[in-house]
């Protein structure tokens, strides 16, 4: 585990040194350091590497709160431990980095403690869409990154960059495509919904979501690899051997800048915009930690040293950060983003995964 502040002076030396209390009280920031704490959960591997290096230790210098930074799993499975600890009053980690279905389902056992709006001044700096709440209005999270996913393609194979999602439906790319294999990480009934039916409105109904179904299920001639595993897919596009599909924007710029003759383009419909929240186990005792690290890591300036340095998008609007165009285009577009409609995915995710296996990846 990364240790990020190291306090060099203990209660055990002061006192051992006899230092008095007023001596004590003249050192009031190595003293919160060592009182205050805050654990964290964020994606392991890289993701939570740049954050310990670059994000976290600028927290503690603010506020001399140490980070004890917990490496979670993707997926739902740390949702599942967040659930298993809470029941039993424990919180592997008191503020947790908390994908937008996720929230959803932890909603439904009031597993996030209700923040306070008052305690997060930056909070007006977000785009509203970052902000989740419950049903009921409580806050139930704040908007941590964002991420894309885009069109993209081998520039060898493609000349010209295409500026339509609805392009992977064009018949010259036949046995071309690599395309997610899940219904609810590839969001492609969103992006047909958004490219072919006038929006995700489109899917409010079980009708509108058949529609878009057949709709999609035209273009699996087209595809050649229903990806998983990222990094084989990654690795077939910059080859040119699946020359065009949908993946991450960041990644696609980290290959560019390693040469790779590859690209990433926002469609005129948007890219797929993705995100995680900060959420508090209702099982943290650390409610006032919580909210000041929420609220820190939602300043504009903040949200741009993590663009730079994490690769994912700001959370806040971007005329509050001094990004460069350069540096928001690395990361974000200004067009308007397809939104997954992440309840749809919830309250009908049976139904989905039935429909997905039985019309487009069979």
């Amino acid at each position: 585990m990364t240790k990020l502040t190291d306090i060099s002076v203990s209660r055990r030396a002061l006192l051992a040194a006899g230092a008095t209390g007023a001596a004590m009280l003249a050192m009031p920031n190595v003293l919160r350091a060592q009182d205050r704490t805050l654990k964290v959960g964020a994606y392991g591997g890289y993701f939570k590497d740049s954050f310990d290096k670059n994000v976290f230790p600028e927290f503690t210098k603010a506020t001399g709160i140490a980070v004890e930074s917990v490496a979670e799993p993707t997926g739902e499975a740390w949702l599942v431990q967040l659930q298993q600890a809470a029941s039993a009053g424990e919180a592997p980690a008191d503020v947790s980095m908390i994908s937008q279905t996720s929230m959803l389902k932890g909603q439904a056992t009031e597993l996030w403690a209700p923040l306070d709006a008052a305690k997060i001044k930056n909070i007006d700096a977000l785009i509203p869409a970052f902000v989740n709440k419950y049903p009921d209005g409580r806050i139930a999270g704040i908007g941590a990154v964002a991420w894309y996913v885009t069109l993209v393609s081998n520039t060898d194979v493609y000349k010209e960059a295409p500026t339509s999602w609805a392009f992977l439906w064009d018949a010259s790319n036949a046995d071309k495509l690599g395309l997610m294999a899940l219904v609810s990480n590839s969001f492609l009934l969103e992006v047909t919904a958004k490219t072919f039916f006038g929006g995700t409105n489109a899917l409010d109904t079980e009708e509108g979501i058949l529609k878009a179904f057949d709709k999609l299920a035209e273009l699996k001639g087209n595809v050649r690899l229903w990806y998983r595993d990222e990094a084989q897919f990654e690795q077939a596009l910059k080859s040119g051997e699946i020359p065009m599909g949908q993946y991450y924007h960041d990644v696609t710029g980290l290959a560019i800048a390693d040469g790779f003759h590859v690209r990433s383009t926002f469609p005129k419909e948007g890219g797929i915009l993705d995100s995680g929240c900060w959420a508090l186990s209702k099982a943290s005792k650390k409610v006032e930690e919580a909210h000041l690290f929420i609220d820190f890591m939602s300043q504009p300036s903040i949200q741009a040293l993590v663009t730079r340095k994490v690769g994912t998008a700001p959370t806040v609007k971007r005329s509050l950060t001094d990004l460069t165009d350069a540096e928001f285009a690395a990361a974000s577009s200004e067009i308007d983003p397809i939104i997954p409609r992440y309840d749809m995915q919830v309250e009908k995710a049976d139904w989905l995964n039935e429909k997905w296996t039985e019309l487009i990846v069979s």
